[in-house]
C-alpha cells in the first residue's frame, strides 16, 4: 500500500532545475585512477540528466532483457527514468518512469514468498513526489518492474538511500532543502509495499547524498555547501549529529554530493563526491570515528576522465569476472563520447592508488 501523507506539488520549472553550479572541466588534486569502461550516454541529451547509480551482484547468472548477467547497475536519467545496465555497461532495460533523481537497492524483503531485490528512487514527478519502488526477482526473467511508491510531503525529493537495521529495511528520503524522512519498508500480505514513517528531521540547507553503515549505527548525509554529517541510523537518534568533514579546500569542495559505503574484508570505507573540484574523498569508517584516508581523481585512460560527479555507488567483493574485489560506479557530468553517462572503476585500482590496507 502507499503510505498516506500529504503530497505537495511544485512548478515544473523548479523540478527540472539542475542541482549543480560547478565548473565541469575543473579537477583538483588526488591519487589518479582510470575507469575501466563506461555506459552509453543517457537518452536526455544536452542537459544535466544522468544522476545516480546503484550496484547489485549475484553469485549465479540472472537474466534481464533476455541477457545473462552476474549483476547490474541501475542509473537514473533524472529527466526521463531509470536505466538498468549490465556489468559491461550495455543497456539491458529502460523504465520511462519520469523525474527520478537518486536510486538505491537492497535485499532482505520477500514478496509473495519469494526473495526480491528492491530498488527505490527519489521521485520528483509532479503528482508522484516521494519514493518510486521497483522489484527484481533473481529467479525470474521479468527484469526490474514497478512495485509501488512511498508518498511523502517532501516538496522536492532529492537524495535517497536504503539501510538495514537487523531484519528491517529502512528507506531514507532527503529533500532538496534538507528535509529527511525515514521509513521502515515491508511487504503486506497482498505483496504490496507497506511503509511507515519512523523519523523526520531537518538538516539545514540543500542536501542530497546519503549512505548508511549499520555496524556503527551511522547515517551519513552530505549538506552540499556545509559538509559531511553523521547521524545515528537508529530513529531514536532524532536530529543529533556530528560534523565529520566541513567543506574545506583540498578535502571536500562544494557541492558535496553522492555518498557510498564499500566493504573491503574487515575494513569499510565511505566514498564521497566532491563535485566542486571533481575529486572523491574517502574515509575509513569501521572504527570509533571516521578517518580521512585520502582522495582520488578519475583521469583519462581506456575512457575519458570523470568531472563534475553527482552520484556514486560502490560494492565490495566479486562483481562479475571483471571486478573480482569490488566495483565503484560514478556519474560523469562532461562525457567526451557524448552526453552524460556512468563510468565503472575497479576498486583494486582505488585501493592501490590510496595505499589502503
Amino acid at each position: 500500500m502507499i503510505i498516506r501523507t500529504v503530497t505537495a506539488l511544485v512548478a515544473s520549472t523548479t523540478l527540472l532545475a539542475a542541482c549543480a553550479t560547478h565548473d565541469g572541466d575543473a579537477q583538483g588534486e588526488g591519487a589518479a585512477v582510470t575507469a575501466r569502461l563506461e555506459t552509453p550516454s543517457v537518452g536526455t541529451a544536452g542537459q544535466d540528466a544522468a544522476d545516480d547509480p546503484a550496484i547489485w551482484a549475484s553469485s549465479a547468472p540472472v537474466r534481464i532483457g533476455g541477457v545473462s548477467t552476474m549483476g547490474f547497475v541501475a542509473g537514473t536519467d533524472k529527466k526521463a527514468g531509470l536505466y538498468i545496465y549490465g556489468l559491461d555497461g550495455a543497456v539491458l532495460q529502460f523504465l520511462p518512469e519520469g523525474l527520478l533523481n537518486n536510486v538505491d537497492l537492497t535485499g532482505g524483503l520477500s514478496v509473495e514468498g519469494r526473495p526480491q531485490v528492491v530498488l527505490g528512487a527519489s521521485d520528483r514527478t509532479p503528482g508522484k513526489t516521494g519514493v518510486a519502488l521497483y522489484l527484481f526477482d533473481p529467479a525470474g526473467e521479468a527484469g526490474v518492474r514497478p512495485w509501488g511508491a512511498i508518498r511523502s510531503d517532501v516538496v522536492e525529493p532529492y537524495g535517497f538511500c536504503f539501510a538495514r537495521r537487523g531484519a528491517e529495511v529502512h528507506a531514507i528520503l532527503v529533500g532538496h532543502e534538507g528535509e529527511v524522512r525515514q521509513f521502515v519498508l515491508a511487504a503486506d500480505a497482498a505483496g504490496r509495499p507497506d511503509a511507515r514513517e519512523v523519523r523526520r528531521f531537518k538538516i539545514g540547507t540543500i542536501s542530497e547524498g546519503c549512505a548508511a553503515d549499520e555496524a556503527t549505527d551511522a547515517l551519513y548525509i552530505a549538506e552540499e555547501n556545509v559538509g559531511l554529517w553523521r547521524y545515528r541510523l537508529d530513529p531514536s537518534g532524532g536530529d543529533g549529529r556530528a560534523l565529520v568533514q566541513p567543506v574545506t579546500p583540498g578535502v571536500l569542495v562544494a557541492d558535496a554530493e553522492g555518498l557510498a559505503v564499500i566493504e573491503d574484508g574487515a575494513a569499510r570505507y565511505l566514498i564521497g563526491s566532491s563535485q566542486g573540484d571533481s575529486t572523491f574523498p574517502v574515509w575509513r569508517i569501521d572504527g570509533p570515528q571516521p578517518v580521512f584516508a585520502g582522495r582520488f581523481v578519475v583521469g583519462t585512460g581506456e575512457v575519458d576522465r570523470v568531472t563534475g560527479t553527482d552520484g556514486v555507488d560502490a560494492l565490495g567483493g566479486s562483481v562479475g569476472a571483471a571486478f573480482p574485489e569490488g566495483l565503484v560506479v560514478v556519474q560523469d557530468d562532461v562525457n567526451d563520447a557524448g552526453t552524460q553517462n556512468f563510468k565503472y572503476i575497479d576498486w583494486r585500482d582505488i585501493r592501490a592508488a590510496l595505499g589502503l590496507n
